[in-house]
């Protein structure tokens, strides 16, 4: 067998397991992917909302990602909860370093599913001069709006991919845009279901998993999206609120 890819997830612990890094290694790791982390943030939160987020101070978030570089080595990166604008900064510098032939797919993580804010005042505009490393941003359609706009991000990026899921309707329409215009869209019929959390944070490392498999961007993409609305129609039901997703029924 051959080695499995190397993903290296940069994101916010939740406690809960739903979303952030716990939902990261999740799919990393059931899409035959190899998992590490570093770890931007811890919260406690649950299906009802975030109680409490302590960022990690840069240096750790450093000192995480040289262990897993220097040592495992990393074939592609997702980016999501930051925290704290010198934490964006430092992860830049950091991504410097891996070379621009190692994708990586930035997920603008703002405000969790409960609506709790989950960025020091600041970040958010300091995730533009991040996304100028990344070969991939996948922004809701809130995240977008607050980024500046379609074409705020794509001057600083590759390429966009457009999530419709905040959007009216009963049927999501998912982007992928670049500087050259639409390249390819999915249309899909909205599943009803309270087990939504996570569904970012699943979708871009999925997105990573597959392009460190060697798939190209949009096939990465839809691939990504079947995973996730597999996920969704498997949800297991817990928790009160917007609860997790079915990572571990999906094959």
């Amino acid at each position: 067998m051959s080695p499995p890819p190397r993903i290296l997830a940069i994101a916010g612990s939740d406690s809960s397991g739903g979303a952030g890094i716990q939902a990261d290694i999740k799919t990393i790791t059931m899409l035959g992917g190899y998992a590490m982390t570093a770890v931007t943030a811890v919260t406690a939160q649950n299906t009802l909302g975030v109680q409490a987020v302590v960022s990690m101070t840069p240096q750790l978030v450093v000192e995480q990602f040289l262990a897993c570089s220097r040592d495992i080595g990393i074939d592609a990166v997702k980016i999501g909860m930051v925290a704290r604008p010198e934490t964006t900064d430092i992860i830049g510098d950091l991504l410097r370093t891996l070379g621009r032939g190692t994708p990586v797919v930035l997920d603008p993580v703002m405000v969790a599913s409960s609506g709790a804010v989950l960025n020091v005042r600041g970040t958010n505009g300091h995730l533009l001069a991040l996304a100028e490393h990344a070969a991939l941003v996948t922004p809701n359609l809130p995240e977008l709006e607050a980024l500046g706009g379609l074409d705020a991000v794509l001057g600083h990026c590759r390429a966009v991919l457009v999530k419709g899921g905040h959007a009216p309707g009963e049927v999501i329409v998912d982007r992928l845009v670049t500087a050259d215009g639409e390249i390819a869209r999915w249309e899909d019929t909205r599943i009803e279901t309270s087990g939504t959390h996570g569904t970012g944070c699943t979708l871009s490392s999925a997105i990573a998993t597959y392009l460190g498999h060697g798939l190209t961007l949009e096939d990465a993409i839809g691939k990504a999206r079947e995973f996730v609305r597999a996920a969704l129609l498997a949800a297991p039901g817990f928790g009160a609120g917007r609860g997790p997703m079915g990572h571990h029924a999906v094959r």
